[in-house]
């Protein structure tokens, strides 16, 4: 990958994991993600979502939606008028995530489905925003452009779309190493490895306005970036 000045950087590990393997592995621990995984996530998925600044009567679509905590507040925020999709790999937790819209009122206002988001099920220009909480850096190399083409096609114009994942834009660190490591020796349970977020957004076509940098346990390296679907 080469950035705007002209510099190459370093390659992005590929994911080893086929999509049946991914399926059949949510599918198995979706009853307890939350509570071994989605555990971890969750702060700075919230961070994400407020930055994405969802509106009232907004229609939206979350890429991966996992266990449905995101997908949850997402629905409270459109309120009655609007409207919210839901994509994900994983049956499992289209169930769990089922379970939590009906409890909290708000399943009337979402529709869910499972797919991939390499061809998402939807018509063109529909969605006011976007939002993807550790599901980019799930697909391999070659597949994340045609996932954020994916969702230049369904924004509307200036349509808005909020990442978080894990990032190598922050450099290189003993934590990022040791974590690829573990992608490397164990790609079905660790599936998901470092990408360049903001630079995939940028070569996407996607006008950056807003990017943070975290770290998840003080160790691994966060980006959140919102864009907007240039036209």
């Amino acid at each position: 990958m080469v950035q705007e000045n002209g510099s190459k950087l370093p390659e992005i590990l590929p994911v080893l994991r086929s999509k049946k393997e991914a399926k059949q592995f949510y599918d198995r621990v979706s009853r307890v993600y939350d509570c071994f995984i989605g555990i971890f996530e969750r702060k700075y998925a919230g961070t994400a979502l407020r930055f994405l600044s969802i509106k009232e009567g907004e229609t939206v679509l979350e890429i991966g939606f996992g266990s449905g905590r995101c997908l949850k507040r997402i629905a409270e925020s459109i309120g009655k008028t609007g409207k919210v999709y839901g994509i994900d790999i994983s049956s499992g937790m289209l169930e769990v995530t089922t379970r939590r819209l009906e409890k909290a009122g708000v399943i009337d206002r979402v529709e869910l489905c499972c797919g991939d988001a390499a061809g998402l099920p939807y018509q063109d220009n529909v969605f006011d925003a976007v939002f993807m909480s550790y599901t980019l850096e799930l697909f391999d190399t070659p597949e994340v452009p045609k996932v954020l083409k994916e969702v230049r096609r369904v924004l509307e114009e200036k349509g808005r779309l909020g990442v978080i994942g894990i990032s190598r834009e922050n450099g290189e660190s003993k934590a990022l190493g040791l974590y690829e490591w573990v992608h490397q020796k164990w790609p079905k349970y660790v599936d998901c490895r470092p990408i360049y977020l903001e630079q995939s957004l940028r070569d996407a076509g996607y006008e950056i306005r807003r990017k943070e940098k975290l770290k998840l346990l003080r160790l691994l390296p966060l980006e959140i970036v919102v864009a907007v679907n240039r036209v």
